[in-house]
């Protein structure tokens, strides 16, 4: 048996959740409901117009949050990234090694510079838009990649959120090489549209000639395969990917197991929030193929944790919620 069930590479940000209204986004010029990539100034700018306003702070950033789901279920998991020695830098690597994640950045600790954070917008419909200043995560290269590590995975869990830098690139095609070299099975997140309209070119490298597994919401399966039509896109993805989840929100989920498409039922629920929502199906649905479930039965599993999810603030539940969750699913009770 391997050590660890999924290893990832990501960025390292600390998620910093902030409750506004669209006016308020107006205000701040901020486009709703994607993710934009801002600087330093940018950042304390927004910090300091919006002051001691923010709900939550915690280790995030999207594989991260995966990762949690998945060892708040029982799984393992090592996690690669980057972070400073600021206050913001040791806050992550302490949450996440509470968390139960290995990880091996706190032994390649950034001297000079600033660690990632990400303002967290929430508006009253529950969208959520995301400013993100990358920090010293912007410069995760291949240095960080622990072939060790992913040789001991039964999973290597790639953020797409990395196309947006040459050397952030190059690490997740080390980790893809890596992972073939050791027979270990790479999953990829389009993470958001944004990264397939300006990025499409290194996203396009990073999948390559495929990858194991392929998670994305509609919208970013949507601009992969450029059209907007369910049936098409799941036909065009047969070629990028071996497997396939596409979320649909209220629609439930698609999950092609390489033979056959289930289609996923919706929980019906009350949604607040929507942070974390698509990590969190990532990181249950790794879980369920990592812990003896079928394609199926893990994407309903990840349908369920990720419904309870929307259903409260910020980007991750409770251990105990988790576990909860998890006995309900194997009892039959959902």
């Amino acid at each position: 048996m391997k050590k660890y069930d999924v290893y990832a590479l990501g960025n390292a940000l600390v998620d910093i959740e902030y409750h506004v209204d669209d006016h308020q986004l107006e205000s701040m010029n901020i486009d709703k409901g994607v993710m934009t990539l801002i600087d330093e100034h940018q950042h304390e700018h927004l910090v300091n117009y919006l002051g001691d306003l923010h709900e939550k702070m915690a280790c995030g950033g999207s594989a991260a949050n995966s990762l949690i789901a998945i060892a708040q279920m029982g799984g393992r998991g090592f996690f690669s990234c980057r972070v400073a020695t600021d206050m913001t830098g040791q806050f992550f690597i302490e949450d996440l090694k509470n968390s139960g994640i290995e990880t091996n950045s706190h032994n390649k600790l950034d001297d000079a510079g600033s660690s990632g954070k990400c303002l967290v917008f929430v508006t009253p419909d529950a969208d959520r838009t995301m400013n993100t200043f990358l920090g010293v995560s912007a410069d995760l290269d291949k240095t960080i990649v622990s072939e060790e590590a992913i040789k001991q995975s039964e999973y290597v869990y790639l953020e797409g959120y990395l196309v947006t830098g040459d050397k952030s690139r190059e690490a997740v095609l080390l980790a893809k090489d890596y992972a073939k070299k050791h027979h270990v099975q790479t999953a990829l997140t389009l993470s958001d549209p944004t990264m397939m309209v300006y990025f499409r070119e290194g996203m396009m490298e990073m999948i390559g000639e495929g990858v194991d597994l392929l998670f994305a919401n509609e919208e970013e399966a949507f601009e992969l395969s450029g059209n907007k039509d369910i049936t098409q896109t799941v036909n065009a993805l047969k070629q990028y990917a071996k497997t396939f989840a596409i979320t649909r929100g209220k629609e439930g989920a698609v999950v092609f197991d390489g033979q056959q498409l289930h289609h996923i039922e919706p929980h019906v629920v009350h949604a607040i929030d929507t942070l974390g929502a698509g990590d969190m199906f990532a990181g249950a649905f790794l879980y369920g193929l990592t812990h003896a479930m079928d394609y199926r039965e893990a994407g309903q599993l990840a349908s369920l944790a990720s419904s309870q999810i929307v259903t409260q603030f910020g980007p991750r539940l409770q251990t105990a919620q988790t576990l909860d969750l998890l006995q309900s699913f194997k009892a039959g009770n959902f």
